[in-house]
């Protein structure tokens, strides 16, 4: 097969498996196009790759701090849930600046589509493991997958219609993601210290805690944003659309501090300072998708890895289609645009041609946009944050738990007071064995993230299950590329670089701007653009059947 591949040019070839490029190969699987799809990895997903234990200790030292060893049980802990103390060491070691290493500007970003660049999208990995790991519960590494860019996905999102229209959703499944909790006391029963953030007319006067006044006000505003983008309402907050949604809630609804961190804590913000433009988007959002797909929920995560499975799907689609996709196969790149072709050599040293080359942007921009993330498997499946709190919802597979700016204990340096967000899975992810959670914890990179990350850890766990252990942890950072797509010009052959994935908590629909325009690129004039993504079921496929 291999020397078949250089016999004819392709229409184009596909570089990784990230998220854009296989929703690209899954548009293009009903075109009739030739489609080579590779990736240098021996996984799916690229950024959004869900990772086995082994996978990820290879990830981490391919990722980590220059000049950081790292082997799994580098630092020890107590069998306690306070093991901060490694991971904080390690970040110290790396003595970092999370703004300046290896960021470039657009033009330099750019001139990465003429060569096989090495990313620096992640970095600053380390990773720990509980010194009596395996006999605390820790399984073989093939039992986890975790997420290295987990995002929910509003019920209204275009992705899920796209993947319906598609009918790629047959073949995934997904969880719902149930309540958004905050870390204080409003909502909470006596003496602890996670709230059920209220979104609802019924959960607000369920809330026992909430002064009857203040239930007034918070239905208020709800009411208020529900229809906050009509002719009505436009006036109400438009001449303050830059100001702070914070100040907004005060000004315009009188709301306390507790009921303003509920409402900042919908819209996932990892700065605290979102205006009220965006703020009201975000909630409008999270509101109006409560019910669309069942009650008791507004967004969805699908099984076995999030983002990556929908990955896969699209993968396999492409090659259904009659495309051929290859793992494990990195590229260099021979020849730009002699004749309107791009050569290619796989690393078995067979040559490829195409006229349109699709790959990822590897660089970071220049900006201070960076994000750290810790990923901790516990032995408990945590189960008082799973409960559902509507009739007849659906058991939640992901939680969202908020810690508001200034929540945490306050030993840390200035400027280190930004909000953190927690992601509970439980097993029926299908990231971790029964009896068992995996915890994404997110907050803005500063050189004191990995201590504060911890901090959030335990201070979740002492709230939720105190006993629990901590089996492993995995730390890193992560920046962004130029958010446009950069395509560029190679003597009549064409070079287009797909954005690395947004830093954000939920699946941002703009990044799907950018796979229409490739296809479009791939197809040229040969269709229209509202066929994009709609397909008809195959021949003798039903609604049960899966496309492959």
């Amino acid at each position: 097969m291999m020397d078949s591949l250089s016999e004819e040019t392709w229409d184009t070839i596909i570089c990784g498996t990230g998220l854009s490029q296989s929703l690209l190969a899954l548009a293009l699987s009903r075109s009739k196009k030739r489609v080579l799809h590779l990736d240098a990895n021996d996984f799916y997903g690229e950024h959004e790759a869900a990772l086995t234990l082994q996978e990820a200790e290879v990830w981490s030292r391919t990722h980590a701090s220059p000049g950081i060893t790292q082997p799994l049980d580098h630092k020890p802990t107590s069998s306690s849930n306070d093991s901060s103390k490694g991971i904080a060491e390690a970040g110290d070691a790396a003595n970092h600046n999370p703004e300046e290493p290896g960021s470039v500007d657009k033009e330099e970003a750019a001139s990465g589509a003429s060569s096989v660049t090495e990313s620096n999208i992640f970095r600053n990995a380390y990773q720990w493991k509980h010194p009596n790991a395996e006999a605390q519960g820790l399984s073989f590494p093939r039992a986890y997958s975790l997420a290295l860019a987990p995002q929910i996905i509003h019920t209204k999102s275009k992705l899920l219609s796209q993947l319906v229209s598609s009918k790629a959703y047959r073949q995934v499944e997904f969880l719902a993601v149930g309540s958004f909790f905050v870390y204080g006391t409003v909502g909470a029963v006596p003496g602890a210290t996670l709230a059920r953030i209220p979104s609802s007319r019924e959960d607000v006067f369920a809330a026992q805690s909430i002064p009857a006044r203040s239930k007034r006000t918070l239905m208020k505003f709800l009411k208020f944003v529900i229809d906050y983008d009509s002719d009505e309402q436009k006036p109400l907050w438009q001449e303050k659309a830059t100001k702070p949604l914070s100040e907004y809630l005060v000004d315009e609804f009188k709301l306390d501090e507790n009921l303003r961190n509920c409402i900042l804590a919908l819209t996932l913000t990892l700065d605290g300072k979102v205006t009220v433009k965006d703020g009201l988007a975000t909630v409008h959002r999270h509101l109006t998708s409560i019910g669309l797909f069942g009650p008791g929920f507004c967004a969805v995560y699908p099984k076995w890895g999030g983002l990556s499975e929908i990955a896969q799907v699209g993968c396999r689609a492409g090659a259904v289609g009659g495309g051929i996709y290859m793992l494990d196969t990195p590229v260099s790149i021979q020849n730009l645009g002699s004749g309107g072709e791009i050569s290619l050599k796989l690393s078995n040293e067979v040559s490829v041609r195409t006229r349109t080359l699709i790959s990822s942007q590897q660089v970071c921009y220049s900006t201070p946009q960076t994000i750290a993330r810790l990923v901790a498997v516990i032995d408990s499946p945590l189960p008082s944050l799973f409960e559902t709190s509507t009739e007849g919802a659906p058991t939640p597979a992901v939680v969202v738990v908020a810690f508001p700016s200034d929540s945490l204990p306050t030993n840390f340096q200035p400027g280190s007071d930004t909000p953190v967000y927690a992601f509970v899975h439980s097993s029926d992810t299908g990231e971790c064995p029964s009896g068992q959670s995996v915890i994404y914890l997110t907050v803005q990179a500063t050189t004191q993230s990995s201590h504060i990350l911890d901090v959030a850890l335990n201070a979740l766990l002492q709230a939720a299950t105190p006993t629990a252990v901590i089996l492993y942890k995995l730390y890193y950072e992560q920046a962004i590329s130029a958010r446009q797509a950069l395509v560029t010009s190679q003597g009549g052959a064409t070079v287009l670089e797909f954005p690395s994935p947004s830093l954000g908590l939920a699946f941002e629909d703009d990044s799907l701007d950018a796979v229409k325009e490739a296809w479009k690129l791939v197809m040229k004039n040969e269709i229209l653009d509202d066929e994009f993504m709609k397909f008809e079921d195959r021949e003798g496929m039903g609604d049960d059947d899966d496309d492959d």
